[in-house]
């Protein structure tokens, strides 16, 4: 099991879901951990789990879509704790985005825009500096299955994960021989809040993971050399179907609209 003794890990989204359940296995591993998230009650019911594997460990309320704001944050992280080792970009935001013209908003797509990319972003621009002076750190960039296939009636949140995803990898391969790692993370589908949301039918057991299993996956994997991190491997038969056979491929998908409309 790969530990974390001695190192600073901020990990966003900490309040929940897969950032709590990765907040608490890292500093189970040695990691002083710092949570961050908007939810102030479920951040004070983080503490004192993290406190006690980890008595330096700390959360603060934190809206990433303050970008200006997230990178203060991160920057007084740096002075009180000495450095960055980890940053974890999880949290993330999914709202329907059907373009029907009675509910196409623009200020719904930057409002995912912001929170799921542009901070994911502000965050690793943040951390790169310190990072790469020390020749070593991780950053882990939370994208999604979505990226690679999109679904109907989800054009807002594919499109901020695809771009964290060509932005994660772009950024990997400039920096990858300076000793620092920078990850692309896909969690398959976790029954979180936000995963069982104004869901129709539960995915195949096939994608589907619990929070456990994607958080021990990615602290066994990252600090590798693979870019990405797949928490399940039949989602990447998405993109060969979308290739190989580009028209079964669509249809199926306007099967998908049928049965959901």
């Amino acid at each position: 099991m790969q530990r974390f003794d001695g190192r600073v890990a901020v990990v966003t989204g900490a309040s929940s879901g897969i950032g709590r359940q990765v907040a608490l296995d890292l500093a189970a591993r040695g990691a002083t951990v710092v949570g961050l998230a908007r939810r102030e009650s479920l951040l004070a019911e983080l503490r004192p789990l993290l406190v006690q594997a980890s008595p330096r460990s700390d959360v603060f309320a934190c809206d990433v879509a303050d970008v200006a704001a997230y990178q203060a944050r991160l920057a007084d992280i740096e002075d009180s704790h000495g450095r960055v080792d980890v940053l974890v970009n999880n949290a993330g935001i999914d709202l329907p985005t059907p373009v029907r013209e009675d509910t196409t908003r623009l200020g719904v797509f930057e409002e995912i825009m912001m929170t799921n990319y542009v901070a994911v972003v502000a965050g690793t621009l943040a951390v790169l500096p310190g990072m790469l002076r020390r020749r070593a750190g991780v950053v882990v960039n939370v994208s999604s299955d979505s990226a690679r296939a999109p679904e109907p009636r989800d054009g807002g949140y594919a499109a901020s994960k695809a771009a964290v995803s060509a932005f994660t990898e772009s950024v990997a391969h400039e920096i990858g021989r300076r000793g620092v790692r920078v990850h692309v993370f896909y969690p398959a589908w976790v029954p979180t809040a936000m995963g069982t949301a104004g869901i129709g039918a539960v995915p195949p057991k096939a994608v589907r993971r619990t929070e456990v299993q994607v958080s021990n996956l990615l602290l066994e994997r990252m600090g590798r050399s693979r870019i990405d991190i797949n928490a399940a491997w039949l989602p990447k038969l998405a993109v060969i179907a979308r290739t190989v056979v580009p028209g079964v491929y669509q249809w199926s998908m306007g099967r998908y609209v049928d049965r959901t409309s």
